[in-house]
């Protein structure tokens, strides 16, 4: 996250993607994803090279992986393809900085007994519990929004509303939950970024390590209550966690603080401006309610909100006919996977009934896929269940401002307005 991305001039992606040399494709430059930019050379890389090794980027050499079938098998054999050593993403983890160790990072059987501790909450029964408290919440912002007047839906709808369920979450101070959104952004930032909320990694290491100091203050405190339904609590109570080093502590929660907020968030925009960019889709919706069921799982395959995740070959091994070296660098690019004209009919088309919604990799697979993805399916389908009735329309209008980063695809600010 801190390597300076390369130079993107051209005035015409699609020419550009078709004229390039292969070995000159970089999909490590943040501004593909800022510009949004990307589709036509991840098509490309799909026909011509679906396995390709980048030898230089500002982030050393790695193997690409675009087509949804090896991404399937990279993400389903944890064995052959680590997610432990140098991290899971383009930027190498050194050795030295050990701040970053969540399970996200380890291989079974330490990833398996620290997961274990926080999937609980993410159990069916349990969401059935939180449905609710999201759906009053979701009703509270959604009827705070003015009519016939421009807004940001990020800021007044979906930081809020994965803001206060990520509170509820941990159990963490609501008055204080804007801490949680902070530090997710200083979590992710690209210091590239002339908008980054840090200008170093020591920057960050610092606010990481304040922030675990709080969570370990949470931690103790908790230790010595009676268990309690959240996630403090469980890590509090549980013996594979309980003691965890501190580095593991700042990991899995910037994890956690992460994947509870980031990628929901950007869903929840990210879907909007997908039924305003295909309005057909958007009627047949407002006609038909109850294919919110098909249209939830369609956003996140068309948002993919991570863009990629990478693991490390442990052997030498062959994946799509390509020999890849042990020692590798291997980026699983979800977003290309997600548009793969082999796996998925249409893959460019938002279709808010589409069969099969659920055929995506946005979520991963295998171990490591993502905990709280049922979570993130309930915030979005309460969402559109009381956004359909209550509005006609929300239109966008103007451009989406995105965000500066390889990792998530994040949107920061959308302009919307409600006719009315």
């Amino acid at each position: 996250m801190t390597a300076p991305a390369t130079v993107l001039a051209t005035p015409n992606p699609q020419a550009d993607a078709r004229s390039r040399p292969l070995h000159e494709f970089d999909m490590s430059d943040p501004r593909y994803y800022q510009l949004d930019i990307w589709q036509p050379y991840f098509a490309r890389l799909r026909r011509e090279a679906p396995v390709h090794y980048c030898a230089d980027s500002p982030y050393g050499p790695y193997w690409s992986l675009t087509r949804y079938q090896e991404i399937m098998q990279c993400s389903t054999n944890h064995i052959v393809f680590s997610n432990a050593g140098n991290g899971i993403s383009l930027l190498d983890v050194e050795e030295q900085d050990t701040d970053r160790r969540g399970f996200i990072r380890m291989d079974p059987p330490k990833h398996t007994a620290q997961r274990k501790v926080v999937t609980p909450i993410f159990a069916p029964s349990n969401l059935k519990n939180m449905e609710a408290l999201i759906r009053q919440r979701t009703r509270d912002v959604l009827d705070t929004l003015p009519r016939n007047e421009t807004f940001d839906w990020v800021e007044h709808v979906a930081i809020r509303l994965t803001t206060m369920m990520l509170a509820t979450l941990l159990d963490f101070s609501f008055e204080e939950r804007t801490k949680l959104t902070h530090w997710s952004h200083v979590a992710v930032a690209n210091l590239a970024d002339p908008d980054s909320p840090i200008r170093t990694e020591d920057e960050r290491r610092t606010e990481m390590r304040q922030m675990a100091e709080h969570m370990r203050g949470l931690l103790e405190e908790r230790r010595d209550l009676p268990p309690h339904f959240d996630l403090i609590s469980m890590l509090a109570h549980n013996e594979a966690t309980r003691d965890m080093p501190f580095p593991e502590l700042v990991g899995n929660m910037m994890l956690l603080i992460v994947a509870g907020n980031d990628t929901t968030r950007n869903s929840m925009s990210g879907g909007l401006l997908a039924l305003n960019e295909f309005p057909d889709e958007y009627r047949k919706l407002q006609a038909h309610p109850e294919l919110i069921e098909s249209t939830v799982p369609e956003i996140i395959r068309y948002v993919s909100p991570a863009i990629h995740l990478r693991r490390t070959a442990t052997r030498d091994t062959v994946l799509g006919g390509q020999p890849i070296p042990a020692g590798a660098k291997v980026i699983l690019w979800y977003i290309s996977g997600n548009r793969d004209e082999e796996a998925i009919d249409q893959p460019d088309r938002f279709m808010v009934d589409r069969p099969h919604a659920r055929q995506h990799v946005a979520f991963g697979a295998g171990i490591h896929r993502c905990v709280g993805d049922r979570l993130a399916e309930l915030q979005l389908r309460i969402l559109w269940e009381e956004i359909l009735p209550r509005f006609p329309m929300i239109e966008v209008v103007g451009e989406p401002v995105r965000s500066y980063s390889n990792v998530l695809r994040g949107i920061r600010s959308l302009p919307v307005r409600i006719p009315g």
